[in-house]
């Protein structure tokens, strides 16, 4: 990779999202605690409700979109999901815009996503980079830097 023009790590830091597992933990770990303080053994059912619960927690803490933005193309990685960074050249690229979307509406949330207007990551927000490739495929990159990613497309000629 060269000397990034751009570059950008998102993470899910939205509170209610975090509130949402908070809520879902009390309702999975009181009645364990429960049990346990009461000394009984937990059941298997109990013990597999800890286990997913947990590691749905550790894959939020751990997950994160990077993106960057060289004279070569756009580099991005979904992190633990896509470990190495996916490469497009610009090259191979036909269109790239930043804008503005709906990602319930049009690509049913946020994550590794599929919808009507090609595939998605997103972490956060309504802002992407919407990439169309010269093959027809599509893909869009949530961004919380639009105005900073418009800045450096103006000086690509792609």
């Amino acid at each position: 990779m060269n000397k990034p023009l751009f570059q950008e790590t998102q993470r899910f830091t939205q509170w209610w999202l975090w509130l949402l597992l908070f809520s879902v933990s009390l309702t999975i770990y009181r009645p364990i605690y429960m049990a346990i303080s009461e000394g009984q053994p937990l059941d298997a059912g109990q013990w597999v409700g800890v286990i997913i619960l947990a590691v749905v927690i550790l894959f939020m803490f751990i997950i994160r979109l990077d993106t960057r933005i060289d004279e070569r193309g756009i580099y991005v990685k979904f992190f633990p999901v896509i470990p190495k960074f996916k490469f497009y050249s610009w090259e191979e690229i036909s269109t790239a815009v930043v804008r503005k979307y709906s990602p319930l509406m049009e690509y049913g949330g946020w994550g590794i996503r599929f919808g009507r207007n090609g595939k998605a990551y997103n972490i956060k927000g309504n802002k992407g980079l919407q990439l169309k490739f010269k093959s027809g495929n599509a893909l869009l990159i949530g961004t919380q830097k639009a105005e900073e990613l418009e800045k450096v497309l103006k000086n690509i000629e792609i």
